[in-house]
This record gives C-alpha cells, structure tokens and sequence, in this order.
C-alpha cells in the first residue's frame, strides 16, 4: 500500500489524503493493550475530552459557556439562566460550539424553545439549563423552568465529531481575533448592566411612591435617562461613566430609605416605652387598694 500511495501522489503531483485507516487504528489499539497485559506498558490512560467548549446564547448575542474546552467526559454542568423581558413566557436555547465570545462566530447545532413559563418581571423566573455528554460523546441538553417543572430538551448526536484541522483552526480563529472580540464583548456586557441597573431604578421608585423624597427622584430619573441615551452611543466609556453615576444616585436613595426605617422603628419603640410605665402604675395603684369583706361570726365560751 505505501508504494502505491507514492505512485499515486507522483502522478497527481501533491499528498494524497489518507484519512483515518481503520485497520491501522485497531492495529495501534492491539499492540497498546498487548503491552498493557504483558505488563511492558503502564500507567496509560486513554480519556475522551471535548475538543471545543459547548455553550449557549445569552441577551446581546454573546455566548455563555457551560463546558469548556478539554473537560474530560462523560460529565454534566448546569447553569441558571432567566428572562430578558418582564412577561415572556418563552425562552429560546440556542446551542452552540467554539471558542469565540459572540454567538455568530461559534458552530450552531441546533436550537429549541421552552415555552410556558408564567409571565413575571424580568429577572424572575429560574430557568435551569444541563448539559448532559455521556461517554459515547452524545450531548443531552435540557432547559427547565424551575417554578413549574416545565421542561424542554434535545440532543445532538455528534457534536464532537471533528477533524484535528478543523478543531485547530477554530481555536486559532480564536486567538487571531481575541482583542476584537474582547471588545465587542465589553460593549455587550456594559450594555446590559446598564439596561438591567435603569430598569431596577425605575422599578424601585414606582414602588416606593412617596417614600423618596422629590428632589432625590428627580436626580435618579436624570440619572437613568442619560443612562439609556449613553447606551445608544455603542461607547463603552460613557456607558461605564453614566451607569457609576447612576449608581451613586441608587446608593444615596437606599441611604435615605434606610434612614427613614431606623427614624420610624425609634419612633415606634419611644412610643411602646412611653406606654409601659403607665401600664405599670396602674397595676401597682390596683394591688395597694386593700379588700375589705363583711362576714358573719359567733362568740364561743371556752369555760363552759
């Protein structure tokens, strides 16, 4: 067989593509276990790894890994995830592989919805997601609602099957673009905490009412606009720079709500010790009243 393989790649003028010899694995996997129960070869272990990490894609397109690169398998990870958007009832899992921090740069293989979950605020509902490979290499992934026990699952069958080339030139793809994507992940993740901290703010003053005094909801309402008009510039410094100053204003809020509380729980236990004494007094007067009862008696003569 080499000479004709070198015959051929004379003729054609470059390397033949040889693939896998399945006769050449069995061969190699012989001889190794042959040495093992001879007891010439020690101390081997063969172990199947992932070649790519496995994630899913979350708010703004980027993608959270749940198994990273190189974990040895079988093995299973799980992550909370939650909604995006005050009353969504479904949740999309797109599955993905690869290396790169954004969604659209990574393998997909294959997506499914979870549907049913009660409407709530954002943020509300736990949604659990598994990742499930076995040792055949097969990936059961299962999303579930943890507030109803909805579930909803699927499984691919070859996500690791991969030729050496292609794995390598995903994870230099990966490297050769680290620095773009470190920022574009940036922008994504300021973007987020900043939409998350305006929503939060708006929430906590709608329902404290009157609780917080006018001046400082004007200053937080300030804050959170140019919050949300700093989001829609795509600069990471302004973002970064309007949502600290937003944060400021949500930490001298909880201050004077926290202040307010001690003012009104020093109130009330000034009020309960007012009345103690009182209650004391009375008892008291009430037990130095004396009891004077009328009866009725006979004389008796103890000489008779």
């Amino acid at each position: 067989m080499p000479i004709v393989q070198k015959f051929v790649e004379g003729v054609i003028g470059k390397p033949i593509e040889r693939g896998v010899d399945p006769m050449e694995c069995v061969a190699f996997g012989a001889a190794i276990q042959g040495g093992v129960l001879a007891g010439e070869v020690k101390d081997i272990v063969l172990l199947d790894v992932t070649p790519l990490t496995l994630g899913i894609e979350t708010l703004g397109g980027v993608r959270t890994a749940l198994i990273d690169r190189n974990t040895t398998i079988p093995v299973k990870k799980s992550e909370i995830f939650s909604t995006a958007a005050d009353s969504q009832t479904s949740v999309d899992i797109h599955v993905l592989q690869g290396e790169r921090p954004m969604a659209a740069d990574n393998i997909s293989l294959g997506k499914f919805t979870l549907v049913g979950i009660p409407m709530a605020p954002r943020g509300m509902p736990q949604i659990d997601v598994t990742f499930d490979i076995d040792s055949n290499g097969i990936l059961h992934v299962t999303a579930k609602d943890l507030g109803t026990g909805k579930s909803q699952d699927m499984t691919i069958s070859a996500p690791l099957k991969m030729s050496e080339d292609e794995i390598d030139g995903k994870i230099k793809d990966a490297e050769e673009h680290a620095k773009e994507d470190e920022k574009r992940k940036e922008l994504i993740e300021a973007k987020n905490q900043a939409d998350s901290l305006a929503y939060t703010t708006e929430k906590t003053i709608s329902e404290l009412g009157e609780k917080v005094p006018e001046d400082q909801k004007v200053r937080a309402e300030d804050a959170v606009k140019k919050l949300k008009d700093a989001i829609k510039t795509d600069d990471v410094n302004t973002i970064k720079s309007a949502t600290e100053e937003l944060t400021k204003e949500m930490h001298a809020l909880s201050q004077i709500l926290y202040q307010q509380a001690q003012e009104e729980q020093a109130q009330q236990q000034k009020a309960q010790e007012e009345q103690a004494p009182e209650t004391e007094t009375k008892s008291t007067e009430a037990g130095d009243e004396e009891k004077v009862v009328d009866v009725d008696y006979e004389e008796v003569d103890n000489n008779k």
